[in-house]
C-alpha cells in the first residue's frame, strides 16, 4: 500500500485525507483510535487489525517502542492510504523498595511453577478477539484516591532491578468499591495469584483490555458484562503488594499500554 503517504507527530485529532479519522498519541504507552468507512481493511505494521462493521479500530504502543510505526488501509473502493508514525519518547521514573520478603522478590522453585500456570491463565484471558469497541466510549477512573505509582516505572525490589511497573496504582483504604473504567465482558477473576492476588480481567474489545490487581474482594464473574461505572471488586493489598492499592493495567494485543493517559483529572472526593 503506497498510495499517498502521511507523516505524523505525536498527538492527532484529525482526518487524514478524508480517509480515516484518528486520534489519540503516538507515544511509548500511547492508544490512537481510528475510524474508517465500514468495509475498510486495515493493516499495522504489515500485519490485519480488527475493523468494527461501523469501521471503529485502536492500535498501541508498548513502553520501550522506538522508530516508526506504519498503518495502512484500503477502502471499500480500493483505495490505498498509509500512515507513519514517530513514536514520542517518554522518561520513566525510579522506584525503590526495600525490606520485602526475600521469597517475594526471588521466587522457589514451587512458587515459580504456580506463576507459570498463571501467567497461562492471564494469557488466555487476554487471547480474545471480539470485534466490539466499547473502549470508543471512553474511559473513567476506576476508583479514587492518592496515585501511588505510575506507568513505566523501573522499581528495584531490595536493591535488585526488576521488570518495569506498567500499571497505574491508587492507593486507599481496604474496602474501597472498584468500579468498571468502560464497558466489557470479564475474562477472568482469581481471588490469590501469586504477584497480584485478587485479579480481574476485563476485555473492552478488539484485543484491548484492563487487569485489576491487588484486590480484596472480587464482584463479578468470568463471563460477566458490565457497563461503565459497575461494581466489580475492592481495593486490597493481596499477593505481593507493600500497602493496599489498586494496581490497573491495561494491553493492547502483546503491548502494554498506560491507562492513565485516557483519563481526565482525577474527580475529587467528596
Amino acid at each position: 500500500m503506497r498510495k499517498g503517504l502521511f507523516l505524523l507527530g505525536a498527538w492527532l485529532s484529525a482526518s487524514v485525507a478524508h480517509a480515516a479519522e484518528l486520534s489519540g498519541e503516538a507515544v511509548q504507552g500511547g492508544l490512537i483510535f481510528g475510524h474508517a468507512e465500514p468495509g475498510t481493511e486495515v493493516e499495522f505494521d504489515g500485519k490485519p487489525i480488527q475493523v468494527s462493521a461501523g469501521g471503529n479500530f485502536v492500535i498501541g504502543f508498548g513502553r520501550d517502542e522506538r522508530g516508526s510505526r506504519t498503518l495502512e488501509w484500503i477502502s471499500p473502493s480500493g483505495a490505498e492510504e498509509q500512515v507513519e508514525f514517530d513514536i514520542a519518547l517518554r522518561d520513566y521514573d525510579i522506584d525503590r523498595i526495600d525490606g520485602l520478603p526475600p521469597r517475594t522478590v526471588t521466587p522457589d522453585p514451587e512458587a515459580a511453577q504456580r506463576i507459570r500456570e498463571e501467567n497461562r491463565l492471564v494469557a488466555t484471558a487476554k487471547a480474545r478477539r471480539d470485534n466490539r469497541t466499547d473502549y470508543a466510549q471512553g474511559f473513567s477512573w476506576p476508583a479514587t484516591g492518592r496515585v501511588s505509582g505510575v506507568y513505566g516505572s523501573q522499581r528495584i525490589l531490595n536493591g535488585e532491578p526488576r521488570n518495569p511497573h506498567y500499571g497505574l496504582d491508587i492507593a486507599a483504604p481496604t474496602g474501597t468499591l472498584v468500579t468498571a473504567p468502560a464497558p466489557g465482558i470479564i475474562t477472568l477473576t482469581h481471588s490469590d495469584m501469586y504477584y497480584s492476588g485478587g485479579t480481574i480481567i476485563l476485555d473492552h474489545g478488539q484485543g484491548l483490555s484492563s487487569s485489576f490487581l491487588h484486590l480484596s474482594e472480587i464482584l463479578v464473574e468470568a463471563g460477566q458484562r458490565v457497563a461503565t461505572g459497575d461494581p466489580i471488586g475492592r481495593i486490597g493489598a493481596t499477593g505481593r503488594a507493600t500497602g493496599p492499592h489498586l494496581d490497573w493495567r491495561m494491553s493492547w494485543l502483546d503491548r502494554r499500554v498506560d491507562p492513565q493517559r485516557l483519563l481526565p483529572a482525577m474527580p475529587s472526593e467528596e
